[in-house]
């Protein structure tokens, strides 16, 4: 199991300095699974990138349907009691914002609460550290 933090998403869909490393882990995906906002927080990530004149309409448009065909093939982990309880937890045990432990524990529940061996593919700093800590090997592996 690969879980896609948000951070990990973008680079799919726009170009970016770390775009490449991460095409290259999507490419061995069979099944990439996110949180059920991550299309939203893409979404917010792409406006803001026009807001600040780094995409133009026309590269938002084109990552807004890159975005649309990654969703149409991933798994969402929806947002269910178990996971508000995990991201309570791990709200009180790591230093995170509220939309970093939401991702974490759907993550943590994708798993199977098990995260030994599962991977986190992951881009911000903030979130790595955690899902190490809770048992996720990370990629890209050095950042």
């Amino acid at each position: 199991m690969k879980f896609w933090d948000s951070s990990a998403v973008v680079p799919c869909c726009v170009i970016e300095p770390r775009s490449h490393l991460i095409k290259e882990i999507l490419q061995d995906d069979q099944e990439m699974i996110v949180w059920w906002a991550t299309r939203i927080e893409c979404l917010s990530a792409l406006f803001r990138l026009v807001r600040e004149g780094v995409l133009h309409d026309r590269e938002e448009e084109m990552a807004q349907v890159v975005l649309q065909k990654l969703a149409e093939t991933w798994r969402e982990i929806l947002p269910t009691q178990m996971v508000r309880e995990t991201a309570e937890r791990l709200l009180a045990v790591h230093p995170l914002h509220t939309a970093d432990a939401l991702q974490l524990s759907a993550a943590l529940i994708g798993a199977g609460k098990n995260p030994r061996g599962h991977l986190f593919v992951c881009l911000d700093k903030g979130l790595r550290v955690p899902a190490r800590k809770e048992g996720f090997t990370l990629l890209p592996a050095d950042l």
